[in-house]
């Protein structure tokens, strides 16, 4: 069971969001917030798996309550609710530490599947939003992640792991991509954010783009 928050400072959102989770079998909205503040003031509480957060909001935005909860002991994972024209939004937000995006006027299977992803630690988002946003993020000089390790610390195996994950590619697909099992791509990913000091798997990306990996065979 992954256990949501949901954070929109309009009611009639987080109405929205609750019915389409309500015949959901492993999706449960434990609580709502309408507020940045509200939602720190109830994180610790409900204990959410996934927190989806609103990103305008009145007093602490959604950006500020990402930081906040990002950086707090045991975080939940941050979906955040964006819009095409919010790039700007969307990198503060990614800088905050959000683990994925979610457009508003996704379908319903693909913001349940968001949800699952996030929660599971694979998260990247919207595919096509988020890989342009990623793009323009990692472009920008004064917006890039430092790496703890350099990039020849990796072998060949994980350079080109790294380079699916930089193109969008889910665990499953990677592992389908390179002929091995679901552990061994796990395996790899998880090597990666050890040697690479990434936080998250959107950081993997932003990685890859910055080393000119995510372009590579394409």
């Amino acid at each position: 069971m992954i256990r949501v928050l949901l954070v929109d400072d309009q009611p009639l959102i987080r109405a929205g969001l609750r019915v389409l989770m309500a015949d959901t079998p492993d999706l449960k909205v434990v609580g709502e917030a309408g507020s940045g503040e509200e939602a720190l003031r109830r994180v610790p509480e409900l204990r959410p798996d996934v927190v989806v957060m609103d990103i305008r909001m009145p007093g602490m935005d959604g950006i500020q309550a990402t930081a906040a909860l990002t950086s707090s002991p045991d975080p939940p994972h941050v979906l955040v609710l964006t819009t095409f024209d919010d790039d700007e939004y969307v990198y503060a937000a990614l800088r905050a530490g959000a683990s994925g995006f979610l457009v508003k006027d996704m379908a319903l299977d693909d913001i349940l599947g968001a949800i699952r992803v996030v929660a599971a630690g694979d998260a990247l988002i919207a595919p096509g939003v988020t890989r342009r946003l990623i793009a323009e993020f990692a472009a920008r000089p004064a917006q890039r992640i430092t790496h703890r390790r350099p990039l020849d610390t990796l072998t060949d195996r994980e350079r080109e792991v790294l380079t699916l994950v930089g193109r969008g590619l889910t665990n499953a697909e990677i592992a389908a991509q390179l002929f091995i099992s679901m552990g061994t791509a796990k395996a790899h990913v998880a090597r990666l954010f050890a040697k690479l000091g990434a936080r998250d798997r959107v950081q993997l990306v932003i990685v890859a783009y910055e080393a000119g990996l995510a372009g590579e065979g394409t």
